[in-house]
């Protein structure tokens, strides 16, 4: 018999990382997996199992080889013509949290229980954080 965990028993934590020095897909790939909750040994795919994360220092994250010229992000107004391109270091200049944002985010469900998951994602570009409240403890991956 396959045991399906119970949305009521579900405990969410709260866990702060540090991104000073971190390689940008390989933090967003374990932060995706904390915030999707598979690192609980009763994981349930259907339930939102995950814990909220709160990222600092997003301005110190890293891209290997020659990413920050090369790699682009794309999207469209919906107007004709409308495919908007900007290169990772234009991205990263305007708000340095976005690239973290995006890379997560992609990295998650794209579904209401994906919404659920990246509304528990806190990005900061500086070392401080507004969730002293909430107990976070840190996580070092």
């Amino acid at each position: 018999m396959t045991y399906f965990e119970k949305p009521a028993n579900v405990k969410h934590r709260w866990y702060v990382i540090n991104a000073e020095g971190k390689t940008l897909g390989r933090l967003a790939a374990r932060v995706a997996s904390i915030l999707r909750g598979k690192h609980h040994p009763t994981f349930t795919p259907h339930i939102d199992m995950g814990d909220h994360v709160i990222i600092v220092n997003a301005e110190k994250i890293q891209l290997t080889g020659n990413k920050m010229k090369t790699k682009l992000y794309r999207h469209h107004t919906g107007y004709p013509g409308g495919l908007k391109t900007a290169t990772a270091e234009q991205v990263f200049r305007k708000n340095p949290t976005r690239l973290l944002v995006y890379a997560i985010e992609g990295m998650l469900p794209k579904n209401p229980l994906g919404k659920g998951m990246a509304r528990k994602l806190r990005v900061y570009a500086g070392p401080h954080h507004p969730h002293q409240a909430q107990q976070p403890q840190p996580l070092s991956l």
